[in-house]
């Protein structure tokens, strides 16, 4: 039932947000990783508070920490935005991965007890956690119906993530899953921009 819910509060998202998604989509570069965005930039564009999903953006999907290629950057993002306003948001808040930053990224909070993404729930409690305003905030995921939509909805600014990182080898059948997920988003989205055009004309 919470499933349910939650498909059609996305539905209900898209309809509403739709032209947002659609120009995040235009803007971001195409095989765009984590690893390749600068947090010293983000810093001086005015982000205070810098919030990570995982699946796809740290590691592969069901991962239990984050990739080697991450670990310095991460370090330089707790040096360069503090600990204590870099947060991690995930749908899956797995008992394994808030030990893992607790043992190597002190002070890094991995929020649980919210509703899933899309709903806003999560940036809300960061901002309240915080003291920050939205405008401060930046969330990076790499869902379009999850976290970029949450991020539209909560009004905080967002970095689309365009090439996830997988591991087919040990996941071959959640990472076609999530594969077909992000593949069926990208065509929803553009199949609303086409359906919303024709009924405007």
């Amino acid at each position: 039932m919470k499933l349910l819910k939650r498909i059609y509060f996305s539905m209900q998202m898209l309809h509403r947000y739709h032209h947002t998604l659609a120009s995040i989509v235009k803007n971001t570069p195409p095989l765009q990783q984590l690893y390749q965005i600068s947090p010293v930039t983000l810093k001086k564009q005015g982000v205070a508070v810098l919030v990570l999903d995982f699946d796809g953006v740290l590691a592969a999907d069901g991962a239990s920490q984050p990739v080697e290629e991450l670990h310095q950057w991460l370090h330089d993002c707790i040096n360069i935005f503090g600990a204590d306003n870099l947060f991690v948001l995930s749908n899956k808040p797995l008992v394994s991965r808030i030990q893992y930053f607790n043992q190597h990224y002190a002070g890094v909070r991995y929020i649980t007890g919210v509703k899933k993404k899309p709903y806003p729930d999560g940036l809300h409690k960061i901002m309240a956690l915080t003291g920050q305003a939205s405008t401060s905030v930046m969330l990076v995921d790499d869902r379009l119906l999850t976290g970029v939509l949450a991020a539209c909805i909560a009004n905080v600014h967002v970095t689309y993530i365009t090439k996830a990182y997988v591991c087919w080898s040990q996941r071959p059948i959640q990472e076609f899953f999530f594969m077909s997920l992000r593949f069926l988003e990208h065509h929803m989205l553009r199949w609303y921009g086409f359906w919303g055009a024709s009924h405007r004309g």
